[in-house]
């Protein structure tokens, strides 16, 4: 890999009063190239990752980003989607805009706003990242598809209710000391264990504190050669970036599996000659707490049906073996759709450059990345190294 991230910009994920998805999008645009020590005419390429499906009114998003400042007129960009893995699939292909030498400084943009969508409306956005002649008419909608994932491996491996449990607590208690996070609250294993009217069950064995949460939010960040990165103020630099898609139809799958996960982080990990060992942290796709459970076996950190150990032994919490989710996730961060995938790398980057603050995991030298679209559909994994 020849591209390195040399800065970045995010903005606290919520319900934001008051902005556009313009101005989410220009902000961070524009705070991103600042960090980085650049300007406009700097920039040779644009990526916006932005979902829509239904979210946004105004679609054919990608010239918003030239909103920023108008030296960016003329400058190719281009929008990229794949549902929830669509701030990943921004920055792969900027990342071969570089390897390609088609370009020297790519800005990659990813957002979403999503709370001015009426309730039943969101419910319907998100089935779109499913296989629609199969799952379309799933109640509770993409929860739906994940609680029927929960209910299968609950039947295959026994409940698994107090290792959800304990990964939503876990997460929840990272994300009080991320300031960009939705939900900085401590709910404690307990409150996330138990059925209440304040944590209902949502979808199969799927409780409210088990989903990720309904977000406004935009992330940046700016890519550079390596080369010439090594002369800028930081520099993060891609050992491995990795993207395998499967089959949209569960049917045609095993889909507690997870297999394209496993592939890319196998493909991931060789491309970057390290071992799951070597890895100081992982940013993996909460989108439910059951996601991730399964993503600890597809991953090789378990073995099927084992992967429930890891977090009630607490391998995975922030003081572990190998914490996972030290920002809090899309479990407690937010999942705003587009942004994500930018999101996880630019909190992996602010890890590595040890400017993470509250969240920091101490001496962190190498972290992993997993974010996917649908259920393990679009499935991608970054491994990162800090260069300068």
């Amino acid at each position: 890999m020849t591209a390195c991230i040399v800065g970045w910009a995010h903005s606290r994920f919520g319900k934001l009063e008051g902005e556009t998805l313009e101005s989410l999008i220009t902000k961070v645009a524009a705070e991103a190239l600042d960090h980085a020590g650049l300007g406009p005419d700097d920039v040779d390429e644009i990526v916006l990752g932005h979902f829509n499906a239904g979210f946004s009114a105004q679609d054919f998003t990608a010239s918003l980003v030239l909103q920023t400042d108008d030296r960016l007129r003329f400058k190719p960009a281009t929008r990229v989607e794949n549902a929830c893995a669509t701030g990943s699939a921004a920055v792969r292909q900027g990342i071969r805009a570089i390897d390609a030498k088609a370009a020297r400084v790519v800005l990659v943009v990813g957002a979403e706003q999503m709370t001015t969508t009426p309730g039943a409306e969101i419910g319907k956005n998100l089935l779109k990242a499913s296989y629609l002649p199969e799952d379309g008419d799933t109640p509770a909608g993409f929860a739906g598809v994940f609680g029927k994932i929960a209910q299968a491996y609950f039947q295959r491996y026994g409940d698994q209710s107090d290792a959800l449990a304990m990964i939503a607590a876990k997460n929840h208690k990272n994300g009080v000391e991320n300031p960009y996070a939705q939900m900085r609250k401590d709910l404690g294993f307990e409150f996330c264990r138990t059925e209440s009217e304040k944590n209902p069950f949502v979808a199969g064995p799927l409780k409210r504190t088990d989903c990720s949460l309904v977000s406004d939010g935009a992330a940046a960040l700016v890519l550079m050669d390596s080369s010439d990165a090594l002369a800028m103020r930081r520099a993060v630099a891609f050992r491995a970036n990795e993207h395998v898609q499967d089959f949209l139809p569960m049917s045609k799958r095993d889909i507690l599996a997870f297999e394209g996960c496993e592939q890319a982080w196998k493909h991931a990990l060789k491309k970057a000659g390290v071992a799951l060992d070597d890895l100081s942290f992982v940013e993996t796709h909460d989108c439910f707490t059951i996601a991730e459970l399964i993503e600890y076996e597809a991953m090789g950190l378990a073995k099927p049906g084992e992967g429930a150990k890891l977090a009630l032994d607490g391998y995975t919490a922030k003081d572990g073996k190998l914490p996972v989710n030290p920002s809090g996730g899309l479990k407690a961060k937010g999942h705003p759709i587009g942004a994500t995938g930018v999101s996880m790398h630019v909190l992996t980057s602010m890890q590595l450059t040890g400017e993470a603050g509250g969240i920091q995991v101490p001496g962190a030298k190498l972290g992993g990345i997993f974010n996917m679209g649908g259920a393990a559909v679009a499935n991608y994994v970054s491994i990162l190294d800090r260069i300068r």
